[in-house]
């Protein structure tokens, strides 16, 4: 089932891409904005673009990163590089904007579904992530500024009706992986579970985040269960929510957004 979201959420990048975006000189954001602008102004296909952009922050992200997270990354990026090469490109709406919002609509909807099914497609998600690593720096405002700078691209290489365009297609393809996926940037997760020590020792090998650890007694039941907290980032709230069915599906979780975090948010380096 996630190989499956993986490739469905790719090839409808992919289509929106050649079919809606590069048509129009509409860009995406992110790396796969340019990648296109490669596509567009060099013989550089954009597909083999987007691909050589991004290999080496899977490599760094595959040292850095969930391992299972980015491998599913890559599987989406190849997916979606091959498809931008074998797909020709093909108007099928002669109205810029109409295609600028139904190009981003369809790529926030494959995003999302990469998402859920516990990838990425790249660019500057994996940049983001490997910087909140080192600093808690807010992933969101990055991430908006280095799509600031595609929009900026767009309009000096291109005119600025395809760089507000390029606005009005990242715009939409944020709020529909929003409402596909999350809105909220942190994430806290709570844990309520009878396998307290065999669900910490699976978290703490496949996550970057640290616990907290509470005693717990069931209301009803006046059974010992222990409470496990802890606060993540967006991309990795699937693949939290597979680790703990993986040790106890009956665990209740409770899911909360997260304004601000204070202190530590990732798990400190061993000393």
């Amino acid at each position: 089932m996630r190989i499956f979201g993986l490739i469905t959420g790719s090839l409808i990048v992919v289509l929106a891409f050649n079919l809606f975006l590069i048509p129009h000189e509409v860009l995406s954001s992110g790396l796969s904005g340019i990648s296109m602008i490669l596509g567009m102004v060099t013989p550089l296909n954009t597909g083999l673009a987007n691909f050589l952009l991004n290999f080496p922050l899977l490599v760094i992200g595959y040292k850095m990163l969930g391992k299972k997270f980015i491998m599913n990354s890559i599987f989406s990026v190849l997916i979606i590089s091959v498809g931008l090469y074998v797909i020709p490109v093909y108007e099928i709406a002669n109205d810029r904007i109409l295609s600028s919002i139904f190009g981003g609509a369809l790529t926030g909807l494959g995003v999302g579904i990469v998402f859920r099914s516990s990838g990425s497609t790249g660019g500057f998600d994996i940049i983001g992530m490997i910087v909140s690593r080192k600093k808690d720096f807010p992933i969101g405002a990055l991430l908006s500024g280095m799509n600031a700078v595609v929009i900026l691209i767009s309009g000096f290489m291109f005119n600025w009706d395809a760089a507000l365009n390029t606005l009005v297609s990242i715009f939409v393809t944020g709020k529909v992986v929003d409402a596909i996926y999350t809105d909220h940037a942190k994430l806290t997760i709570m844990i309520i579970t009878d396998k307290g020590e065999e669900m910490r020792s699976h978290l703490l090998t496949n996550l970057y985040r640290g616990l907290t650890i509470m005693d717990g007694v069931g209301g009803y039941s006046n059974n010992k269960r222990n409470v496990l907290i802890t606060v993540i980032s967006r991309y990795e709230l699937n693949e939290i929510k597979n680790l703990i069915v993986e040790v106890d599906p009956t665990a209740f979780v409770n899911i909360t957004e997260t304004i601000e975090v204070m202190g530590l948010f990732h798990r400190p380096s061993p000393s």
